[in-house]
């Protein structure tokens, strides 16, 4: 098994949309072991492909109810709504209460190409969302309010760049 490095907030594999996987074969189910590896290292809760590099329709999550995968997930059901702090592997240290549909059910394959739904309510269905945003070529940056997302944007470049951000 491989750690891989985790892309960070500014790198464009993070901003595309990822591919469907075509068939799911041995180098799929390593690349899965992989991630597992990688997010559990982190330490985190949810891992999509594309945080590590790989521009593919494949997640893996522990929400500390044991680990699952999905391959190719799509939404087929949502509702209520839930603010919760919410953040990244990819934007590390950071976190932002984020308002996201309470509910969830989602439908994809499993490592033997089987159809699967898993559905979800709170922290699991957070988790299932923020991963399936990542396959979007979204960050949970964008499900920010105007403002808010505007000050979030000014501190990042401002410690890319290696600029102290003043406090106030």
């Amino acid at each position: 098994m491989a750690l891989f490095p985790i892309r960070t907030f500014g790198d464009p594999v993070l901003r595309t949309v990822a591919e469907s996987v075509d068939e799911i074969t041995s180098a799929l189910v390593r690349l899965v072991d992989d991630m597992f590896e990688t997010m559990y290292d982190a330490p985190g809760v949810g891992l999509a492909a594309p945080q590590i590099g790989i521009s593919k329709r494949v997640f893996v999550a522990d929400v500390g109810e044991g680990p699952f995968v999905m391959v190719n997930p799509e939404i087929v059901e949502r509702s209520g709504e839930w603010e919760y702090d919410e953040g990244c592997l990819s934007v590390p240290g950071k976190f932002w209460e984020i308002e996201r549909p309470a509910f969830i059910r989602v439908r994809g394959l499993d490592l033997d190409g089987r159809d699967i739904e898993i559905e979800g309510d709170e922290l699991t269905g957070r988790v299932i969302q923020h991963e399936m945003d990542h396959l979007d070529g979204m960050l949970l940056l964008e499900r920010l309010p105007r403002r808010v997302r505007k000050e979030a944007l000014r501190e990042l470049r401002e410690e890319a760049l290696g600029l102290r951000v003043a406090d106030g």
